[in-house]
């Protein structure tokens, strides 16, 4: 699984730190971390940040099913 975010569309709204916290973080100034290949067994938790991310800022290449 590799994860895509457009950061010019993310707006900070955090859903996917809530939903996959050890993918998804904010760092000082508020701007998005992630990893970009996490491992496999977060996928139900990335594929989660996906669809609660309220600007569709966040896309999958190979999800879990």
């Amino acid at each position: 699984m590799r994860v895509h975010v457009d950061t010019a569309r993310c707006e900070s709204h955090g859903q996917c730190v809530f939903a996959a916290p050890d993918v998804f973080a904010f760092d000082d100034d508020e701007e998005l971390l992630y990893q970009p290949s996490p491992d496999p067994e977060r996928g139900p938790a990335v594929e989660r940040a996906v669809v609660s991310c309220p600007v569709r800022a966040i896309t999958l290449d190979g999800a879990s099913g």
